[in-house]
């Protein structure tokens, strides 16, 4: 299993999927938001869908890359 310790996880979306799940931290950093609105998207059900095992949130690439299509294609859908 490759370490990611201090690599950039926007470069995680912009490059391939890693042999990871993201954590509500990464998501935090990707979007640039504080760690508390990651959480609170979680809880209103409107940022990217995320899920547990066991205790622990996690998020898969995948989901967040089409969880960002979306938001683009309705704001194109807006403007």
């Amino acid at each position: 299993m490759t370490t990611h310790q201090g690599a950039d996880p926007r470069a995680t979306l912009r490059g391939g999927l890693p042999d990871r799940y993201l954590t509500p931290e990464d998501i935090a950093a990707i979007f640039g938001v504080p760690i508390e609105t990651v959480y609170q998207w979680r809880k209103k059900r409107t940022g990217p869908p995320g899920f547990r095992i066991g205790k622990h949130l996690r998020y898969d690439p995948a989901d967040v890359r089409a969880y960002v299509t979306d938001r683009k294609d309705a704001d194109c859908d807006v403007a």
